[in-house]
């Protein structure tokens, strides 16, 4: 029997365990790693879904304690299963592996994706931050405006009790705040919800697909980091960034992302210098020559009316693209600045506990706030650190509402973005020929 531990950050090694390892008898799953989520380790993957192989469960350690690992329980097999991580990175932990004493190894698609029933449409990217969660959304309104029930599955973020989150779905904001959810979880559910999609996350994807696969014609999957989805699709999307030009091929597993796509959206080319945009479109062309390419603005709108010109301005962004995504700034900055704010205060000299430990451990985040909220002390640490910076109104670019969760002492105007295509082709244009046929079935 060969002894295996998983390299994860909960979500993606929960997969790959269920679908290739929790039911093969010569294989021995003895811990997860954990890791890029704070306060995800030192807890046990619980018996009931790790199934009859593993009566107390399996343990979820740190995943700077591999090496004792498998040095200590005679680990055959790491393997590895998170994202949005540099190949170098991947390879530095493969070394380390290898170095331990084990063999080192990738799950791949075929191993990994579950098939449906009902059409499915997936949504990536080659980064965290690339626009996908726009983009998801306006193919989930091409689907409901064509009169299709859409089922939204959210790639995984089971940061808290995975009996409880086995299969979660969402209807209404009410079904998401009863989940106790984090801030990274409101960010991905919130909008999707008031457009009228139903959404499904949580730990068990068989049961999530069968759960969804029961209310909806087509099933749009919407991925985690750069992940490549854990259900086959009909119809894979990749969105790319020219922000982040040679990104496309310099990160895992967003490459492997970008080359499985039918179509890729080349998004932000409102906001990126157009040598850049150019050069991705030209990697995307040498990479993925029979996609379908459709090029994208970002455009940002910020709520409420007037100028920010001479006020002193905090900015929230979305906590992930800051964090393990890289970017320096997001859609509040871009909204900010639009909206004429010149004197954007610089958050890190008032940051307190668990936030001032997200700059320490992300040194390239610029001057804005990741909306950090995992758990109750780091939403406190959250609002604490913006009541203490000396501003006249908070800009808000993360995608949930922050207003609704904690009191800051401060004016939170919200920022907005959505995809909108540049000539054609169009997501209208590639959904043409299916959704006749998508009809038909439904009927």
């Amino acid at each position: 029997m060969r002894r295996v531990v998983i390299m994860g950050a909960g979500g993606r090694d929960f997969h790959v365990f269920a679908t290739v390892f929790r039911d093969d008898p010569a294989a021995c799953v003895v811990a997860f790693t954990a890791t890029q989520i704070p306060g995800i380790d030192d807890r046990t993957y619980p018996a009931s879904l790790a199934g009859p192989q593993y009566p107390d469960g399996i343990p979820i350690v740190p995943e700077d304690r591999l090496v004792a690992l498998v040095r200590e329980q005679g680990i055959d097999e790491v393997v590895f299963a998170y994202s949005d991580v540099a190949h170098v990175e991947v390879m530095h932990a493969a070394s380390v592996a290898l170095a331990a004493g084990a063999d080192f190894r990738l799950c791949g698609p075929d191993a990994t994706m579950l098939r449906s029933t009902k059409p499915v449409i997936a949504i990536g990217a080659v980064r965290t931050g690339c626009g996908k969660s726009q983009t998801t959304r306006a193919v989930g309104q091409l689907l409901l405006d064509a009169g299709l029930r859409v089922a939204l599955i959210r790639h995984p973020m089971p940061y808290g009790d995975l009996e409880a989150m086995r299969v979660q779905r969402f209807a209404t904001l009410a079904d998401i705040d009863a989940s106790d959810p984090t801030v990274e979880e409101r960010e991905e559910y919130e909008a999707p919800v008031a457009m009228g999609m139903v959404m499904y996350a949580g730990v068990d994807y068989e049961g999530i697909l069968r759960a969804a696969e029961a209310e909806a014609d087509v099933i749009v999957w919407d991925g985690g980091n750069n992940d490549f989805p854990f259900v086959r699709p009909d119809l894979m999307i990749t969105v790319v960034d020219p922000l982040r030009p040679g990104h496309e091929s310099a990160y895992h597993p967003g490459e492997a992302t970008l080359r499985m796509a039918d179509v890729v959206v080349v998004n932000k080319v409102d906001s990126a210098p157009a040598r850049d945009v150019e050069a991705v479109v030209a990697a995307v062309g040498r990479m993925v020559p029979d996609a379908v390419v459709i090029r994208a603005e970002s455009p940002v709108t910020l709520e409420g009316d007037g100028s920010l010109g001479g006020q002193r301005v905090l900015v929230v962004e979305d906590g992930p693209t800051l964090t393990h995504g890289g970017m320096p700034f997001g859609a509040g900055t871009v909204a900010a600045r639009a909206a004429g704010a010149t004197d954007i205060v610089d958050p890190r000299g008032y940051a307190v506990g668990s936030i001032a430990d997200t700059y320490a451990k992300y040194p390239g985040t610029g001057a804005v706030l990741p909306a950090m909220g995992y758990g109750a002390d780091q939403l406190a640490d959250l609002a604490e650190t913006i009541r203490r910076a000396p501003v006249d109104v908070v800009v808000s670019g993360t995608p949930m509402d922050l207003g609704r969760l904690i009191e800051v002492g401060h004016p939170i105007r919200r920022a907005s973005y959505a995809l909108h295509e540049v000539g054609a082709p169009t997501l209208a244009d590639v959904l043409a020929p299916h959704l006749a046929r998508w009809r038909s079935a439904a009927d």
